[in-house]
């Protein structure tokens, strides 16, 4: 089964010393652990079509999903996948078949290549903040470490909007940014050559 939304969020990168500081104002939030698989050819060739896909292990379900840019945010096309079926792509390159499958060999993505890259494990806490959702992410992937804050909202202003009012009281000086966390994991992996 698959479906489709459009995600918008700001986001910005924090200091460690910033992230505990903020972290005092999440207390109550809610605590989630998961881990993205990142897939690509060796060539990169999903990149070079702007299309970033993952598979996410969270509460023991994982979810296939494929993201594309539009002119405001990202499309997303998410496909729950029996963990069976995922370990076949996370253990042995198997991609998985279904819409998202389709649509890459639309595209002409030799899908035998298509293989786990690296992965990225996300220590987040949630919660619901005015008509946004927030998201305070400590992230470790390539034995890197770098701390995010996420505000998901209906339009990219709002979510700056709520971002600034986040930052702002607590004298945190941000710039946001545009690097997802699959650009960052996967960029990791060059510097390491």
């Amino acid at each position: 089964m698959s479906n489709n939304n459009i995600e918008i969020e700001a986001k910005v990168l924090l200091s460690e010393e910033d992230y505990e500081k903020l972290k005092k104002n999440f207390r109550y939030g809610k605590k989630i652990i998961q881990t993205n698989y990142y897939i690509d050819t060796p060539k990169r060739d999903l990149k070079l079509n702007n299309i970033a896909l993952r598979i996410r292990h969270l509460n023991n379900e994982f979810t296939l999903t494929m993201k594309t840019p539009m002119s405001e945010g990202l499309l997303e096309k998410n496909e729950t996948l029996d963990g069976s079926v995922a370990l076949l792509m996370i253990d042995d390159n198997k991609f998985p078949k279904g819409d998202i499958h389709d649509f890459l060999e639309l595209l002409d993505i030799d899908i035998s290549k298509l293989k786990v890259l690296t992965k990225l494990i996300t220590e987040r806490i949630e919660i619901q903040y005015e008509s946004g959702i927030v998201s305070l992410d400590k992230n470790t992937y390539n034995n890197i470490v770098d701390y995010e804050l996420e505000v998901e909202d209906s339009s990219m202003s709002l979510a700056k909007q709520l971002t600034e009012e986040i930052l702002n009281p607590l004298n945190i000086k941000f710039q946001f940014n545009t690097i997802s966390k699959q650009s960052r994991a996967m960029s990791s992996l060059s510097s390491k050559k």
